[in-house]
C-alpha cells in the first residue's frame, strides 16, 4: 500500500499534534504541581516564622530577667565585699565571736593584704591565722560562729589538737589553729 503525500502530511501533523498535546498537558500539570508546592513553602515559612519570634521573643524576655537578676545579685555581692578588713575591726570581731563561743584568743597573726580580680570583680584578701584555746564544743562553736559572722570570709584550714591527759594533773586545753581569708572589694 503506498500512500500519498497528502497522507504522510496528515499523519506527520497528528503526530506532531499528538506530541505537542502531551507536551501542553505535562506542562500544566508541572504548573499545577510547582504551585501546589509554592503554596505549601509559603504556609510552611510563614509557621517557621511565628514560631521563630515567639520563641526569641520568650527567650529574650527570660535572658533579660536572668541579666536583671544577675546584676543585682553582683551590685550585693559589691556592697558586701566593700565592708571593711581593717585589721583592727577583724580583731575585734573575732575577740566578740570568742567571747561568744566560751573560747579564748591566744594569737591572731597576719601577713600582706594580697590584690585579686576575679571575673573582672577587683577585690583584696586579708589573710588570717588565729589560734583559739577552751573545750571542743566551744572551738566547734567559734568555727561556725566565723563563717555565720564575717561573710566575707573564707576558712581556708581549721586544724584542732587535743592533748592527752597527763598523770600530773596538769592538763592543756585543746586548741585550734584556723587559717582564714577576709575578702574585700576595691572597686573598679
Amino acid at each position: 500500500m503506498k500512500l500519498s503525500k497528502t497522507s504522510y502530511l496528515v499523519i506527520t501533523l497528528a503526530i506532531v499534534a499528538g506530541i505537542f498535546i502531551s507536551l501542553w498537558v505535562m506542562r500544566g500539570n508541572q504548573v499545577q504541581e510547582q504551585q501546589r508546592l509554592y503554596d505549601e513553602l509559603s504556609i510552611a515559612a510563614m509557621r517557621l516564622n511565628n514560631v521563630k519570634s515567639d520563641e526569641l521573643l520568650s527567650q529574650q524576655g527570660e535572658l533579660e530577667r536572668q541579666i536583671s537578676q544577675t546584676l543585682s545579685q553582683l551590685e550585693a555581692a559589691k556592697a558586701t565585699l566593700s565592708q571593711s578588713a581593717d585589721s583592727i575591726a577583724v580583731s575585734g570581731t573575732l575577740f566578740d565571736i570568742a567571747e561568744a563561743s566560751g573560747v579564748e584568743v591566744t594569737n591572731i597573726s597576719s601577713t600582706y593584704h594580697s590584690a585579686g580580680d576575679w571575673e573582672g570583680v577587683a577585690f583584696s584578701v586579708l589573710p588570717l591565722t588565729v589560734t583559739v584555746e577552751g573545750d571542743i564544743p566551744g572551738i566547734l562553736s567559734f568555727i561556725y560562729s566565723l563563717d555565720d559572722t564575717l561573710s566575707t570570709a573564707v576558712i581556708k584550714s581549721a586544724v584542732i589538737s587535743i592533748p592527752e591527759e597527763t598523770e600530773e594533773g596538769t592538763e592543756e586545753k585543746p586548741s585550734a589553729d584556723i587559717q582564714l581569708g577576709i575578702y574585700t572589694y576595691r572597686g573598679e
